[in-house]
């Protein structure tokens, strides 16, 4: 069953065309990676999912973009949206406050105000994001002082805290080193039985160790979309090839 629906999707900052005809169907709990060289419109394609393009000023976007089949741009309340799909950025941005904090941030502003609740969603987002035991002698003290593998996993459990269905995840590891990357993957993998999990990735290695599906783009076209071991095993189109194999990007 499709999770996120786009057809004919068209995206353009002023004049600019970055998104071309784009039409790409993408599983629930499922990985479905966006690979392709930098600024061939992967991020531009994330962030319109829970609409963080209708903050970019000149930005026009045509053509069907539908969750669970209603129109995300036309039905649907924007926050209800964004509590549905979850973000976690390149960067890891946790808020300077305490770790604890940092959790209960969207639960809160959802209107959810019982310490006994919140203590539960706290310890069970961080859990589902697989570093409770790292953190829970330390949620009264500041996200800031974690290191930068704890402090995307700590932005993984506030995206999860407010109970998404999506992770949209931008680059999430390419600031990490290789042992918090892998921990990022392992939680990939396991989160995807209970959310649908959509990533940009420039580590080719990545989308084929973990991802279930891969769009390749390039210049704001989709290239290619197939199962990621169709894409890496025999792709369709010679850009993929080229690009896979290093020819290019």
């Amino acid at each position: 069953m499709d999770k996120f629906t786009i057809d004919n999707m068209n995206l353009y900052y002023g004049k600019f065309h970055a998104l071309k005809d784009v039409t790409l169907h993408m599983p629930k709990n499922k990985i479905t990676a966006f690979i392709g060289p930098s600024g061939c419109g992967k991020s531009t394609l994330l962030k319109s999912l829970n609409r963080m393009n209708d903050l970019v000023e000149g930005c026009k976007i045509t053509g069907d973009i539908r969750l669970d089949g209603t129109d995300i741009y036309g039905d649907m309340d924007i926050n209800v949206l964004r509590k549905r799909v979850g973000m976690v950025f390149q960067k890891a941005n946790p808020f300077p406050m305490s770790v604890y904090d940092n959790i209960a941030f969207g639960p809160r502003t959802h209107g959810i105000k019982k310490k006994s609740e919140l203590d539960q969603i706290v310890e069970q987002s961080l859990r589902d994001a697989a570093i409770w035991d790292e953190l829970k002698d330390r949620l009264k003290k500041s996200a800031l002082g974690l290191s930068g593998g704890q402090q995307q996993r700590l932005c993984i459990a506030r995206a999860l805290a407010v109970k998404p269905e999506v992770l949209l995840m931008d680059e999430a590891t390419s600031a990490l080193d290789p042992i918090s990357t892998g921990k990022i993957e392992e939680l990939c993998l396991k989160l995807k039985e209970e959310y649908t999990i959509i990533m940009v990735t420039h580590n080719m290695q990545q989308a084929l160790r973990i991802s279930d599906n891969t769009a390749f783009f390039l210049l704001g076209e989709m290239v290619e979309y197939n199962s990621t071991d169709a894409v890496f095993s025999s792709p369709q189109d010679k850009r993929t090839e080229e690009y896979i194999t290093g020819r290019f990007g």
